[in-house]
């Protein structure tokens, strides 16, 4: 459950899954909507807390990755930037 006491979806957590450098991945927007937190905070508590993480926990997305993507899935058209979170 969220702070707000919600449910997500198993299909909307399955949606939020894409396959990418052969691993299955979520981007951190997506994985922030489930934590019920903004994107930036996400990324603020993963950078306080980089020990807590194994160091594959992340990678940043090339910009031709990046473009696949957004092609793929629309609503992220206007990030600025995209950690991946597997």
């Amino acid at each position: 459950m969220t702070k707000q006491g919600v449910l997500i979806a198993l299909e909307h957590i399955e949606r939020s899954i894409i396959f990418l450098r052969g691993q299955k991945v979520m981007l951190d927007a997506d994985l922030a909507v489930l934590y019920g937190v903004t994107t930036r905070r996400l990324k603020e508590q993963v950078r306080r807390n980089l020990d807590r993480f194994p160091s594959d926990f992340m990678f940043e997305l090339t910009e031709e990755e990046k473009s696949e993507v957004v092609a793929n899935c629309d609503h992220l058209a206007k990030l600025k930037m995209m950690l991946i979170q597997f």
